[in-house]
C-alpha cells in the first residue's frame, strides 16, 4: 500500500497535538531543573505514536460502525475503501505499541509509576471510539483530550525530560490542552449532521449547533485567560498571546455561521493557532 495512504490516515494535521505540549512541557521543565534531552525526544515519540494510534483507532472503529459514511471532512481510509479494516486496525496497534515501547523505556530512567500513566493514555485512545461503549460517542471526547494531551503530556513531559512538575509547567498545561479541545470541537461541529444520523452523540450533538459555536468561541477566551495567567508566573510568555490574533479567523467564521465543508478552514485556522501559540509559548518560556 503507498505510503501516502498511511501518511492521510495518520492525519497530520493533528499532530500539533502531540507536538506543543512536549515542547511547552520541556521548556516549563527548564525553568526548574537541567533538561535531559534524549528523555525529551522520547516524549515527543511517545506523544506523537499516541497521536497517530488515536487516529488510526478512531479511523478503524468509526469505518466498522459505518459512522464515517457520507463524511464532509477529510477521506478517512477504512469509509472510502483505501484500506481493509484489518490493516487500519493493525497500524493502531503498531502505533500503541511504539507508543508503549517508548513509555517503558521513559519510565526505566525516571519512575515506574509512569507505565500506569502511558497504560491510561493507551486505553483512553483505543476507547474514545472503540469497545462496547466509546466515550466518544458520549460526548466525552473534549474531558479526554484535555487530560491527556493537555496535563498529562505537558506534566508529564516536565517530569520525565527535567524531574520535576512546577507551578510553570501545571499553569502551561492548561492552555495547551483548551487548544486541543478547540480542535476536537470544530471537528465535531462540521461532523454534527453526519453524527446525528450515526448516533454519535458527541458534545457537539448533545448541546446543538448554536451552543457548541458558543463553547467553541469561549474555549478561545479561556485559553487567552490561561495564557494570562502562566505570564503571571513567567512574564516572558505573555508573548503567547499574540498566536490568539490568527483566533480571529476561525472565530469569526465560526460566529458567522460557517457549516459542512466551510468549516475545514476553522479546523486549519485552529491547527495554526496551536502551533503559533505553543511556539511562542515555549519560546517564552525558554527567556
Amino acid at each position: 500500500m503507498p505510503v501516502r495512504t498511511w501518511w492521510i490516515g495518520a492525519r497530520p494535521r493533528t499532530l500539533p497535538a502531540a507536538v506543543v505540549p512536549v515542547a511547552v512541557g520541556t521548556a516549563a521543565g527548564a525553568r526548574s531543573g537541567e533538561v535531559v534531552w534524549w528523555l525529551a525526544a522520547l516524549c515527543l515519540l511517545v506523544s506523537l505514536a499516541l497521536q497517530v494510534g488515536v487516529n488510526f483507532a478512531n479511523d478503524y472503529s468509526d469505518g466498522v460502525r459505518g459512522t464515517d459514511e457520507g463524511r464532509t471532512g477529510p477521506v478517512r481510509l477504512v469509509a472510502s475503501g483505501m484500506a481493509r479494516p484489518s490493516q487500519v486496525r493493525a497500524a493502531a496497534a503498531l502505533s500503541f505499541g511504539v507508543a508503549g515501547v517508548g513509555g517503558l523505556a521513559a519510565a526505566a530512567a525516571t519512575s515506574w509509576w509512569l507505565v500506569a500513566v502511558g497504560a491510561a493514555s493507551i486505553a483512553a485512545g483505543a476507547l474514545y471510539t472503540g469497545g462496547p461503549k466509546p466515550y466518544g460517542y458520549l460526548g466525552l471526547g473534549e474531558a479526554f483530550v484535555f487530560v491527556f494531551f493537555g496535563t498529562v503530556a505537558t506534566c508529564g513531559t516536565a517530569f520525565v525530560a527535567t524531574g520535576s512538575v512546577g507551578a510553570v509547567a501545571a499553569a502551561s498545561s492548561v492552555p495547551v490542552g483548551l487548544l486541543s479541545v478547540a480542535l476536537l470541537m470544530a471537528n465535531n461541529l462540521r461532523d454534527i449532521p453526519g453524527d446525528q444520523l450515526s448516533g454519535k452523540r458527541t458534545l457537539a450533538v448533545r448541546i446543538g449547533d448554536a451552543a457548541m459555536r458558543r463553547v467553541l468561541a469561549a474555549t478561545f477566551v479561556a485559553t487567552a485567560v490561561g495564557l494570562a495567567a502562566v505570564g503571571a508566573l513567567a512574564p516572558w510568555s505573555a508573548v503567547s498571546m499574540l498566536g490568539l490574533v490568527a483566533a480571529v479567523d476561525p472565530v469569526g467564521r465560526v460566529i458567522r455561521g460557517a457549516a459542512g465543508r466551510d468549516l475545514v478552514p476553522v479546523l486549519e485556522g485552529t491547527a495554526r493557532v496551536q502551533i503559533l501559540v505553543g511556539a511562542l509559548l515555549a519560546a517564552g518560556l525558554s527567556i
